[in-house]
């Protein structure tokens, strides 16, 4: 049993699955239902689907295909993207999914989180925070697959959101993302010191080293998985995986 979270995050574009640079560019992984059919294989323990052009283009979730992809899932799941009210998060939670990640709309709209809280659990709801730095190493809340920015720290909004109601934070580096180079650790503790909530690490894993250093040295409840899990290694083709448990237990 592994004493720490490691979850698989997919991303979802235009019904189907890929993977982004820096929130860039993208190549396509597969199809969602047989890609989770793998994780399920897998016996993943979590899983977040992501769609990452719902909020950036006003859309609503495709509530159809979280129906098909619950009904492959044995484990729990986590979506974000477009949930922009209590019904909408509803007919997620009803769709099957366990947990929301609340990111563009929470920083529009901070009750959103206090009201699905209030009505579904705090457990229930996750603040998913992007951030970016500036020439300067000046860190910046983003929102709309990294299109906006906020004029806000992660640690504020980190903060903010724990008085809320979230139960936890999904902290991505875009700067990191998808470039295996490792997690901003720096970020990960700026994050981490200031709540009491669960911080998901996400954005630059690339080896187990990675993993065993976000968790040991940043105050990291939990990492989140991208590249390493949809690719065979770095710059090599499509692999759905997931590392072997026996590994995991020794770095986490």
């Amino acid at each position: 049993m592994l004493t720490k979270r490691i979850i698989p995050v997919l991303l979802l574009r235009k019904g189907a699955l890929v993977k982004t640079r820096r929130f860039g560019k993208f190549d396509y992984i597969g199809d969602p239902c047989n890609t989770l059919r793998i994780f399920n294989e897998l016996e993943v323990d979590e899983l977040f689907l992501l769609d990452i052009d719902a909020s950036r283009i006003g859309r609503l979730p495709d509530f159809n295909l979280l129906e098909e992809i619950s009904d492959e899932c044995f484990m729990p799941l986590v979506y974000g993207g477009g949930i922009t009210s209590l019904d909408f998060a509803k007919r997620v939670f009803d769709s099957g999914f366990e947990k929301v990640a609340l990111n563009s709309s929470a920083l529009e709209n901070p009750s959103l989180i206090t009201e699905i809280a209030n009505h579904f659990g705090s457990q229930s709801v996750i603040l998913s925070i992007d951030v970016k730095k500036s020439l300067m190493g000046k860190l910046s809340v983003f929102s709309h697959s990294g299109k906006k920015r906020w004029a806000i720290s992660p640690a504020i909004w980190a903060k903010r959101g724990q008085e809320l109601g979230c139960g936890e934070i999904l902290l991505t580096s875009i700067d990191r993302e998808g470039t295996w180079s490792g997690f901003d650790l720096d970020l990960v503790c700026k994050v981490a010191e200031v709540v009491d909530l669960p911080v998901i690490a996400h954005g630059g894993a690339g080896k187990m080293e990675h993993i065993e250093q976000v968790l040991g040295q940043s105050g990291a409840s939990a990492v989140a998985l991208g590249s390493m899990v949809v690719y065979q290694k770095k710059d090599m083709g499509v692999l759905v995986n997931f590392p072997d448990k026996k590994l995991l237990e020794q770095v986490v």
